[in-house]
């Protein structure tokens, strides 16, 4: 029996389609949903105006605020399902900060998305997904 199921989730469709996925398969467990906001990522498309002051205070405001819309898009799909989910958002490596997130809470189960990320950035960062399933304690579920 699975207890505790973490989604980490992005703005992808595929990260939306695996929170359903976790709530149809998992209909006894706990449920969290990750987002990692992620520095590195964001830095790669970063303006000039990067290296101004307080700059950075605000992308982490703006991400925060993005997380937090997020976090109500999945408790609206959770509704369907009666299930009301914890949610948390983190700073970090995506594929290291879900690993140590599941590793620190006692996670039975993870479920996520194939992929995220598009493009160069997802060449140059490599795979998150590849990486969770390489380096978690628990079984990961990928959806695709």
């Amino acid at each position: 029996m699975t207890d505790h199921v973490l989604v980490p989730m992005d703005e992808s469709p595929l990260s939306a389609e695996a929170l359903e996925h976790a709530l149809e398969k998992h209909d006894d467990a706990d449920f969290t949903v990750i987002h990692v906001l992620d520095f590195v990522d964001a830095g790669y498309g970063a303006p000039m105006e990067s290296t101004l002051p307080g700059y950075w205070e605000e992308w982490y405001e703006s991400a925060t605020e993005e997380a937090e819309a997020l976090f109500d898009d999945a408790q609206d799909v959770a509704d369907e399902y009666d299930v009301t989910l914890d949610t948390e958002a983190v700073v970090g490596q995506p594929g290291r900060s879900v690993v140590e997130y599941a590793d620190e809470h006692d996670v039975d189960q993870i479920v996520m998305g194939s992929h995220g990320r598009t493009g160069l950035s997802r060449l140059i960062l490599g795979s998150v997904a590849e990486n969770v399933v390489r380096r978690a304690h628990c079984p990961v579920t990928i959806v695709r």
